[in-house]
């Protein structure tokens, strides 16, 4: 019996220590998020953050050039996005984005070896053409969301030709014939943080119109309604912010009334600026692209591989920590310049140039004048 007993509690200990080995080790660090009594916490294990920051390393800026001198447009053909900077700024931009996103292949990833650099042979300098003024529109049109820190290229590609989260419409797993499959009640799916809730949360949200909203102002349903299916798609796509940017819900929500926006934090409306910008990236940006992409640059249902929180977040609750990577390369902080808008800077600057001229006319004319003058008086 003594036997038996030291037995089962050694098994019981290993099973114990077997469970306990998934848990974080205390102390934990904590993060008032809120007022105080509200809960308003976020909790962070010393060893994940770690992780975190190792992982959220920014790579060293290339030395800065300047902008003036002739411009890329009028020196190299086909230069579309990136006409209006210097040669030199082009040059260093062209080896930054090289290194973020094709360190192995270098220039040959967009670029044909032989070919001249103007071609668009390959699809992918015409989806990175795309990308830059996506990255570019980010920085000028939504700093709601993006705003000091801004964003690159690095900041979803880390080095990869593609970035490491990404996805595509949702298709259901394998399932019996003769059965619908709801794309649900599955705990295998990445999507949906391994939760038995839907697996394509972001088709709704992150491509279409869909309205994340499910709770109501009154205790009987009055005016809004949410079914069932839309309040389990909106509750997997909230599981994936908190996986995407490695928080808990009190980073935007006082738990007592997730419906509250006066008593969420401002990271709530930051949130869904993000949501608005994620979808028009997916929409007006990456979706155009699809024409151009081979087969295993898309989806199971050919549609292109598309952009959400973790792409650029990748677990952490500002992307690279908020790094400002912008700052090095303030070239990608804005669109280039309409025509319209180089036009009319041609013509302030000829103004200004007739301006100076008239100036110099009168100062001379004056000046003759002068000297008329003063030998008038001297033959007196």
């Amino acid at each position: 019996m003594k036997i038996f007993t030291m037995k089962l509690f050694a098994s019981t200990a290993a099973i114990a220590a077997l469970l306990l080995s998934g848990c974080d080790l205390p102390p934990q660090e904590t993060v008032q998020r809120g007022y105080r009594g509200t809960g308003m916490e976020a909790v962070y294990s010393p060893e994940a953050l770690e992780e975190i920051i190792a992982a959220n390393q920014v790579p060293a800026a290339i030395p800065a050039v300047s902008s003036e001198g002739p411009k890329a447009a009028d020196i190299y053909q086909n230069v579309e996005v990136l006409g209006h900077l210097s040669v030199g700024e082009f040059t260093r931009l062209m080896a930054a984005i090289t290194q973020w996103v094709s360190p192995d292949q270098g220039c040959n990833y967009c670029h044909v070896p032989g070919e001249g650099f103007e071609q668009d042979t390959l699809y992918t300098k015409k989806v990175a053409r795309v990308m830059i003024a996506m990255t570019q529109n980010a920085n000028q049109s939504w700093g709601a969301h993006v705003g000091g820190a801004g964003v690159t290229c690095y900041t979803c590609h880390r080095g990869n030709n593609v970035p490491e989260q990404v996805w595509t419409i949702g298709v259901p797993p394998r399932h019996a014939s003769g059965h619908v499959h709801q794309m649900q009640n599955v705990a295998h799916q990445e999507s949906s943080v391994f939760a038995s809730l839907p697996i394509d949360p972001f088709t709704p949200y992150l491509l279409e119109d869909g309205v994340a909203r499910d709770q109501g102002n009154t205790a009987l349903p009055q005016g809004h309604e949410a079914s069932i299916q839309s309040t389990e798609h909106i509750y997997s796509l909230m599981m994936h912010y908190s996986d995407a940017l490695g928080v808990n819900c009190t980073h935007c929500h006082n738990s007592r009334a997730f419906g509250s926006w006066e008593e969420s934090n401002s990271e709530r409306v930051k949130a869904w600026h993000g949501q608005q910008m994620v979808k028009q990236m997916n929409n007006e940006y990456i979706n155009p692209t699809n024409a151009w992409l081979p087969a295993y640059r898309q989806g199971p249902l050919g549609d292109a591989q598309k952009v959400n929180c973790a792409t650029c977040h990748q677990g952490a609750y500002q992307p690279l920590l908020g790094a400002n990577m912008l700052a090095d390369y303030p070239n990608l902080g804005s669109l280039a310049p309409a025509p319209t808008d180089l036009v009319e800077e041609a013509m302030d600057v000829m103004e200004e140039m007739v301006e100076d001229a008239v100036e110099a006319i009168e100062e001379m004319e004056s000046a003759s004048l002068e000297q008329d003058d003063s030998a008038s008086g001297e033959a007196h």
